[in-house]
């Protein structure tokens, strides 16, 4: 069995454009493109088959600063990420304006929280996060 361990560093995380340059930066160094801006694409990746998840059976995911990425990808990141959608072509209008009327309700889930679900929806991933210490000496 192959187990790889990888770790995001939530510092690198300020919004959802950075969110996956440091997605990509941990997952895609090897790789000759990027993984674009979509949850959807997150979700193919976690899957496994190429990247640096290509052939692992199993990945240990270490997220430093964690708290620093839930709110980077918090509600405002994630209002802008709705209202990017609303007026474009390809997008479920009323199903986006549901989200957030949803999200600003306070009842609909962050980026950050469906980052979450994605990440709990593959069980050869198991998430743990650890705050950054200084070592004093």
């Amino acid at each position: 069995m192959t187990t790889l361990t990888l770790i995001i560093d939530g510092r690198n995380i300020h919004d959802i454009t950075s969110f996956y340059d440091e997605i990509n930066r941990v997952f895609m160094a090897g790789e000759s493109w990027t993984l674009g801006a979509s949850l959807d694409a997150l979700d193919d990746l976690f899957h496994g088959g190429y990247g640096a998840a290509r052939g692992c059976d199993a990945i240990t995911l270490i997220w430093l600063h964690l708290e620093r990425s839930r709110v980077a990808l918090g509600v405002e990141a994630t209002r802008g990420h709705y209202r990017n959608k609303l007026g474009k072509p390809g997008f479920d209008q009323a199903r986006v304006q549901a989200q957030l009327d949803e999200l600003d309700a306070g009842s609909g889930p962050t980026y950050f929280d469906i980052v979450m679900e994605i990440i709990a929806a593959h069980p050869s991933i198991s998430l743990n996060s650890r705050r950054f210490r200084h070592s004093s000496g």
